[in-house]
Order: C-alpha cells, then structure tokens, then sequence
C-alpha cells in the first residue's frame, strides 16, 4: 500500500506571507526520505496555496508519483496536460470552503467530468475520481472511464464510538464495490495518527493519501519523521 503525502499546507504556510518559505519542493524531498511513496498537491483555481511554479518545479525533480488534484475545469484540463503529473485526481472544488468538503457530485456533473477525463486520458495520464463511499458514484466512474477512485474518508474520520464504525463499514462495501468493477481504490481525507489503521487495514486499497494531519505533526518533530511514523502505522495495520 503506498502513502501519497499532500504537501499543500506548506505552501498555506508561505502564502500567509507571500514569501519563499517554507519551500514545498523541500517539503517533497524530506517527505520522500521519510519514506513517502507520492506526492500529492492541489492546484486550486484561487491558487491559495499551491502556485504554478510549485507545480512545475515537483513535476521536474520530485523522483515518485505525483498526483496532481484539481476540479474538472477548463484551465485545469489545460494546465495537466501540459505538466503531465503521474495521476490527475479529480476533486470537487468551491471557493469559500477551508477544505474539499466531500466527494464530486457524478450524479450531476457526470458528463462534465466524463469530459475531463477523456481529454486527460488521452495524454497517457491515469485519472482518479474523489468520490463519497455511495454505490452509485462507484458505478458512474466505471461508466465514464475513470482508472480509479479515491473513497472520501472525511465522514469517517470526524465520526466517533458507533457512528465511526457505520461510516467504517460504507468505506469497506464501497472499496469492495470498486474492486469488483475493475477499478483500483485509494482513500484519503481527514486520516491521521489515531484513526489511520482501521482504514489501511482494509483489503485491495491500493493506497492512502494523507496531507494535514502529517504536516501537523512535522511542526514537532520534523517532516521525515512524521512520514516515518505514518508509515509505520500503516505498517502495522497490514500485518495485523
């Protein structure tokens, strides 16, 4: 199971200052020594915190996958196929939200994102749809040829005592759901030191991508060893 770190809060911090620090390219590099399988970053359409430069500059020297977030507009479409980052995954997107509130809406924008992803597929880039654990959606992203899906754990992740385990147990039957289809599964949003192993313990996740909760911790004791420590408990949840 890989682990894809988002890196985009770096750039949060360096935007408060419109400065040059701290650096996401280093923030890559130290996340990869700690054992970081990809790289993940969200170029938004208000560029709040990853910048284009950023982008340009991971797709040149980051060594693993990067995995390039982004809504399914016009401009983005534009900008992936020029870059050509490892995978796209497309993400809903709203301006006045702190963070990617829950999965995209396939049962109203499905042609619209069926229209991204063949203009994206049609560079050799993979493409990923950020989906909530609904049946439905899983079913509509084999439809319009999605490679595969990243189920929203954000539900699950901010659910306590038995509501967790209900939210739990949709993110299994929806992974089970997508392998079943011929659609390889990730899952992400939300995960963090303490909820992080019910999820990677779940059978054919192909991987995880986790940003905050790991940059969080990297405030403390430095990026290489948050990632470390992630790993390790991913680890832990494979073995068990």
């Amino acid at each position: 199971m890989i682990l894809g770190v988002n890196i985009d809060h770096v750039a949060t911090l360096r935007q408060a200052r419109r400065g040059m620090e701290p650096e996401p390219l280093m923030a890559a590099t130290l996340a990869i020594l700690g054992g970081a399988d990809g790289i993940t970053v969200h170029l938004r359409e208000d560029r709040r915190h990853i910048q284009d430069r950023d982008l340009k500059l991971l797709k040149e020297f980051v060594p693993v996958e990067l995995n390039l977030e982004m809504a399914p507009t016009g401009e983005m479409v534009d900008i992936a196929r020029k870059i050509k980052p490892d995978m796209v995954t497309l993400v809903p997107e709203k301006r006045q939200e702190i963070t990617t509130e829950g999965g995209l809406n396939l049962k109203k924008q499905k042609h619209k994102v069926q229209d991204a992803i063949k203009k994206i597929k049609a560079e050799n880039i993979p493409v990923s749809l950020f989906i909530n654990p609904d049946i439905d959606d899983i079913n509509i992203s084999k439809q319009i040829d999605a490679d595969m899906v990243e189920i929203h754990t954000g539900m699950y992740s901010n659910a306590k005592g038995k509501q967790q385990d209900i939210e739990l147990n949709r993110i299994i039957k929806a992974v089970e759901s997508a392998l079943n289809i011929g659609l390889l599964v990730n899952a992400g949003h939300g995960l963090n030191y303490t909820n992080v192993k019910k999820i990677a313990s779940i059978k054919g996740l192909r991987g995880l991508y986790i940003g905050h909760s790991i940059i969080s911790r990297s405030v403390f004791i430095g990026l290489e060893n948050a990632v470390r420590e992630m790993k390790k408990l991913i680890s832990e949840a494979l073995r068990s």
